[in-house]
């Protein structure tokens, strides 16, 4: 069966072809007569194994794959190229709380593309990741409290969204018009916002978000929201959600898990058995 990222098994389905892919790439990388084609291959390569490595239990890992793909970005000299493998670096620097060095790659890889983002040929999927940085930028503003900065270029972003339209996604890091409500969620979160995290939550269907883990990890943030303001019950069933959506993406969840364990300690009334059950198939004993 091929790889998809839509389905709930995606990491181990990654996880069993990542081998030979990375392999095959690296050998058409040394051998190909077009190398920096076979670089953008490798690169993209790299790209999906951060994927698969995000969530192992060996961090050492995500930062050798996301620096590759990052290199074979710029052995390819190519703009669009290295916007997406510092996609994955940013998010690494980001939670390794290097804040300033996370927004100064996003900002270089922006500023890359940003000469061909006037011209009308430009591909759709330029502005698609230029916008995706620029979430990313505004997620490491949150991480850090600053809310002004954080709303400010979150809006910047939806603005790209905006101009795409309601029917363009980037496959790669999902960046669309629905998964921008999403991204507020998230960011209301960040900066312990509840209530405006709901309302974002609240303006679209979850169901709609096309990539199952990217919509499992909305509903753990949606969790999250409700966390942050004591309703427990609801806070469960959205991680039940979650779980029911993308069984792989709650199990290796750091939020997901810290949350369970606490209502482990306090579940809401009459629901310690669902709370046990939940995290059961989690992972979680208790």
């Amino acid at each position: 069966m091929a790889y998809s990222p839509f389905q709930p098994d995606h990491r181990s389905q990654l996880g069993a072809l990542l081998p030979g892919l990375i392999r095959d790439a690296q050998t058409a990388a040394r051998t190909a007569e077009d190398r920096r084609a076979a670089r953008r291959t490798l690169a993209g390569v790299y790209q999906l194994a951060d994927f698969y490595v995000a969530y192992q239990p060996a961090p050492e890992l995500v930062w050798i794959v996301a620096d590759r793909a990052v290199n074979e970005g710029y052995e390819a000299d190519d703009p669009y190229v290295i916007a997406c493998s510092a996609w994955a670096m940013v998010q690494a620097l980001r939670d390794s709380g290097r804040w300033e060095e996370a927004i100064a790659l996003a900002r270089n890889a922006i500023e890359q593309l940003t000469p061909y983002l006037d011209r009308a040929e430009t591909p759709d999927d330029w502005h698609g990741i230029a916008g995706a940085l620029g979430f990313e930028i505004a997620y490491v503003h949150g991480r850090r409290g600053r809310s002004s900065d954080a709303w400010r270029v979150l809006g910047q972003a939806d603005n790209v969204a905006q101009k795409l339209g309601p029917t363009y996604r980037h496959v790669q890091t999902s960046f669309s018009q629905l998964v921008m409500a999403a991204h507020a969620t998230t960011l209301g979160v960040e900066l312990r916002q509840p209530g405006e995290a709901l309302r974002a939550a609240r303006s679209i269907d979850a169901d709609h978000i096309v990539s199952v883990p990217r919509r499992g990890r909305h509903l753990i943030e949606v969790a999250r929201a409700y966390m942050q303001r004591d309703e427990d019950t609801a806070a469960l069933t959205m991680l039940v959600k979650s779980e029911q959506t993308a069984p792989e993406t709650i199990r290796y969840n750091g939020f997901a898990r810290d949350m369970l364990r606490d209502l482990l300690k306090k579940p809401p009334t009459g629901m310690r058995d669902d709370v046990r059950e939940l995290s059961r198939r989690v992972g979680i004993r208790g």
